[in-house]
């Protein structure tokens, strides 16, 4: 398996596709619905050329190179990273037996399942994202917003390749699927609750590459430790461009927070909205919204599938191999905290393979927590007397065994009546995204930026924030 990408291919690939014709073939005759689906549903705005990273090399000598590419010539491609031969099974009943090159037949459904799922997520932000480009605050972000779009494109490659190289028919039906499916269909929409809501403001795009895309951080990793080992090697390569998005999401805040800790300063209030800055306040109930959607993606805190998939070898715990236990789970056990009829919390102490959605949302919390520490230092480094805090994990949820409850962001177990009074005070309202949406005006001269963001600490690859990042008609 060469690790060198071949770009003459007409799908550029690390995976020797012009030795296997018929495949070469069925994803020949899915690209050309691919690229009318991204004419339909990609971004909205033309542009002649935008500075963007493309992978030319998936080994540890470099995989990126950056050039202004016009958006629809992007070589979306196959890249799997480079195969350990002795890698072993990490976990579950066939631990230490040799990974799988194919799929095991017993285990077909739940791994075609497991990557639908997976290669619904990807254009699905696509989608969420198309008009953002008609009010970017600066030629760096819409760069930012354009690398994220073609790689969550080159995602969905990633997740067809393997429905059409091992799953025939079915797979190739269901690579189509990917396709027809759209965020917030009101008749085919996403699977996932939190792919079907808008990202209609630049602010919530950088709580979405914050929060949800961090959540496919995780999701990415537990697939990562798959014994099926050409998934395995395609989510390890995905992880590198992923960890750009979320840099997007963090910077992303940061900057608001640190503009708005500018203007709260230089007008001595709080009320910053007036002079078109966004307050802490509403910032606090974004973090609220996309925290919680985020944390619906995980599932139940109790599934018996998860377990399943763990004991079979489909899909792992996060950094499963530096985990100092038996990696099989049967005689392990943990705590589930729930809320209990009386409107108090009660615990249950369940087998740990049960919890195992549980303990990869847990890893997500612990991650999350770094960046509301970034965003508060800028607050108390301006002498702002201000922290943001990230609610309850019983707040907002759809999912799992705090829906149906009504929680306070700090965790108190309320009545509807109380949840209705405060949940204005909590959640984004009508008027609040009004507001932000209000602020929304592109910007499109090199070095210059929209009131209501900071520029940037540095530029892409070690270019300056008014470089031409982008060459628009």
């Amino acid at each position: 398996m060469p690790e060198k990408i071949d770009y003459d291919a007409k799908i550029p690939n690390n995976v020797n596709l012009s030795e296997d014709r018929r495949l070469q073939r069925a994803l020949e005759g899915w690209q050309p619905k691919f690229m009318h689906w991204w004419g339909e549903m990609g971004p909205t705005l033309e542009t002649q050329g935008v500075y963007l990273r493309t992978a030319v090399s998936v080994g540890r000598e470099g995989w990126a190179h950056f050039d202004h590419v016009n958006v629809p010539d992007y070589r979306w491609g196959i890249f799997l990273a480079e195969r350990d031969p002795d890698r072993r099974i990490a976990f579950g009943e066939h631990k230490g037996e040799e990974v799988w090159q194919q799929v095991p037949g017993e285990y077909r459904a739940d791994l075609q399942r497991l990557i639908v799922i997976q290669g619904d997520t990807e254009p699905a932000s696509v989608e969420q994202q198309k008009l953002l480009g008609l009010t970017a605050p600066s030629l760096y972000d819409l760069r930012n917003l354009f690398q994220v779009n073609v790689e969550e494109g080159r995602h969905l490659w990633a997740m067809v390749y393997l429905l059409h190289a091992y799953f025939g028919r079915e797979g190739r039906d269901e690579a189509e699927g990917l396709l027809l499916r759209n965020s917030g269909s009101p008749d085919a929409p996403r699977i996932l609750g939190a792919f079907n809501e808008e990202t209609a403001d630049w602010l919530a795009f950088y709580m979405f590459t914050y929060f949800t895309d961090r959540d496919g951080k995780y999701q990415l990793g537990t697939l990562k430790e798959s014994s099926f080992d050409p998934l395995s090697r395609t989510c390890e390569f995905m992880l590198k461009e992923e960890a750009h998005h979320m840099m997007v999401g963090t910077t992303g805040v940061d900057r608001v927070v640190t503009r708005s800790a500018e203007l709260i300063r230089e007008h001595d209030t709080l009320d910053i909205g007036p002079h078109g800055g966004i307050p802490l306040t509403l910032i606090q109930k974004y973090i609220n919204f996309h925290y919680t959607v985020s944390l619906d993606l995980f599932g139940s805190e109790t599934s018996t599938n998860a377990a399943n998939y763990y004991t079979a070898g489909l899909k792992g715990r996060w950094q499963e191999t530096r985990r100092k236990d038996d990696h099989k789970l049967t005689d392990d056990a943990r705590t589930l905290e729930k809320p209990a009829e009386d409107g108090t919390w009660t615990s249950e102490e369940l087998q740990a393979i049960l919890l195992l959605n549980l303990d990869l949302r847990s890893e997500y919390v612990a991650d999350c927590q770094t960046g509301v520490k970034r965003w508060n230092k800028i607050l108390a480094d301006a002498g702002i007397d201000h922290t943001f805090r990230l609610p309850h994990p019983g707040f907002n949820r759809e999912v799992g065994i705090n829906s149906g409850h009504h929680v306070t962001p700090d965790g108190t177990i309320v009545d509807e009546a109380t949840w209705q009074a405060g949940k204005s005070k909590w959640l984004p309202t009508t008027e609040d995204l009004t507001f932000v949406r209000s602020l929304m005006h592109p910007v499109y001269e090199r070095g210059k930026i929209a009131s209501w963001v900071a520029p940037p600490r540095q530029g892409i690859n070690g270019k300056p924030f008014d470089y031409e990042y982008v060459y628009l008609t």
